[in-house]
């Protein structure tokens, strides 16, 4: 097991974003055991930065995977890794531009906004009920590896994008809190979809205070693998639904019956 995890790790940090998750996919059986649920973790996010004028929320799609790591009776260590995720903020105002020395292009009439590519870390203390509802708290921390304003244009029928690089101007690491909720389908057993919102601590931008980073995020984990004890809980359910479909069938039979 400790082999299988340090040969994955190795290779989601050395290869590009799509490549670490399908190694990942790979080793689901390998990283699955009875304390150990790995697997996708994707959905969408609204992110915007504060302290700017205009904030509006930017729409982006994530991709990553996940550990739910049992720790006793209800309670879950929940991390992994976003490899695909984009932060930032929308419509940008012309202050929004010159408090972040951005290029302001001609002719006017577009919309300009920050994104930020970022590898995201959660670390999530996670309590599950017994209906299957889960609430969780904990830090998050990300690095931030590239980042751009963008203009898009579409103006007298001329359209077009331009890209004005700013990494050099943002911090590259962030650190904040999460908190979030959700339900497990399938009496446990499926997909689990949740909610969670980031609230970020540090800057997002060198020398200049106040600029933080937040998200709401909604969510599926996708598990891949399946341990020994999620099998024969499969197993039970499958001959559980069996039954009941059988005395379904046999209480309409004799319903008929009587009627006749």
């Amino acid at each position: 097991m400790k082999k299988h995890f340090l040969i994955a790790f190795f290779l989601l940090i050395t290869a590009g974003a799509q490549s670490q998750v399908l190694i990942a996919l790979l080793l689901g059986d390998k990283l699955n055991t009875g304390k150990i649920e790995f697997g996708l973790d994707g959905g969408m996010n609204f992110s915007s930065i504060s302290n700017l004028e205009n904030r509006d929320y930017i729409r982006a799609f994530n991709l990553g995977f996940y550990f739910d790591i049992k720790l006793k009776d209800h309670f879950l260590l929940n991390t992994g890794v976003l490899v695909k995720s984009t932060l930032g903020s929308e419509d940008l105002s012309t202050n929004d531009l010159l408090l972040l020395g951005a290029t302001i292009h001609e002719p006017a009439g577009g919309k300009y906004s920050q994104k930020l590519n970022s590898f995201v870390v959660p670390i999530m203390a996670k309590y599950v009920f017994d209906n299957n509802m889960h609430v969780e708290i904990g830090p998050q921390v990300g690095w931030t590896y590239n980042g751009w304003i963008e203009y898009n244009y579409d103006i007298d029928g001329i359209s077009g994008k331009l890209k004005e690089n700013n990494r050099d101007d943002l911090n590259w690491f962030e650190a904040g809190v999460s908190a979030g909720v959700g339900y497990r389908l399938l009496k446990g057993l499926g997909w689990t979809l949740g909610v969670r919102y980031y609230y970020g601590l540090t800057n997002v931008y060198k020398g200049k205070s106040g600029a933080t980073n937040d998200a709401l995020y909604l969510k599926v984990n996708i598990p891949f693998g399946v341990s020994d004890e999620k099998k024969q809980a499969i197993t039970e359910m499958k001959v559980q639904l069996n039954t009941k479909k059988e005395e379904k069938k046999v209480a309409r039979k004799a319903a008929k019956e009587n009627k006749n």
